[in-house]
């Protein structure tokens, strides 16, 4: 899953970034809320973490300007703890959730974990797909209740397929919601990775629809 943060303090920004690159996340970090905009315009997120004070155009402009493009992508802004007129201002612009600054790591990725299984859908933190379960929380996949060990890019693509069961989810998708930004992209190495991820099930959830890409479905259940 792939999220966009946007603060301009370089040490909370560093921060924020190792934090959810360490639990699996895909990011890309900006300081600015001009290059915000832009990106969450042209590029696609799972979720946009904002924070408001930005140079250039601050965080309230930035979301206004994308959900008046349309662009309905989770937003979790960052406030002052103690500012309540921001969290207003944030919710009344389109933000989905917020937290105060200081905050607890656990609290911030919590509120990640739901804002981007909520926008897809689902309700419970443990994703499933017939015999097959992924929790979100502590990233652990089960097959029929055993453990499935994936590597870092496996999980990523299986998560992602999982937040979109029953879609059809095309290659260039899962290669932009698996690589950061800056990263030299090859749409190929996803054939490999759902070849190995096939492997590693006994049973065929991951369906190749020919030329649009791959649909994770429960195939006792599927009326295809």
């Amino acid at each position: 899953m792939r999220i966009l943060v946007v603060e301009d303090e370089p040490t909370l920004r560093s921060q924020l970034t190792q934090m959810l690159v360490a639990h699996g996340y895909v990011v890309d970090a900006l300081d600015n809320g001009v290059d915000a905009l832009h990106a969450g315009i042209h590029e696609s997120y799972d979720l946009i973490v904002l924070d408001l004070g930005l140079p250039q155009l601050d965080g309230i402009s930035v979301l206004q300007r994308l959900r008046q493009a349309g662009r309905n992508t989770p937003v979790l802004i960052l406030t002052a703890r103690d500012n309540w007129q921001d969290k207003v201002a944030g919710i009344d612009a389109g933000a989905d959730d917020y937290v105060g600054k200081p905050f607890h790591s656990e609290e911030l990725l919590a509120r990640v974990r739901a804002l981007i299984r909520r926008s897809a859908g689902f309700s419970s933190s443990v994703l499933r797909c017939g015999a097959l379960t992924l929790d979100t929380r502590s990233g652990r996949v089960m097959e029929s209740d055993l453990p499935v060990t994936l590597t870092s890019h496996e999980y990523k693509v299986l998560a992602y397929l999982m937040h979109h069961m029953g879609e059809v989810v095309s290659r260039q998708d899962l290669t932009e919601h698996i690589y950061a930004q800056d990263f030299d992209r090859d749409s190929n190495t996803i054939d490999v990775f759902v070849a190995r991820l096939r492997k590693k099930f006994s049973r065929p959830y991951i369906q190749t629809v020919r030329g649009l890409g791959y649909r994770l479905t429960d195939i006792d259940n599927d009326g295809n």
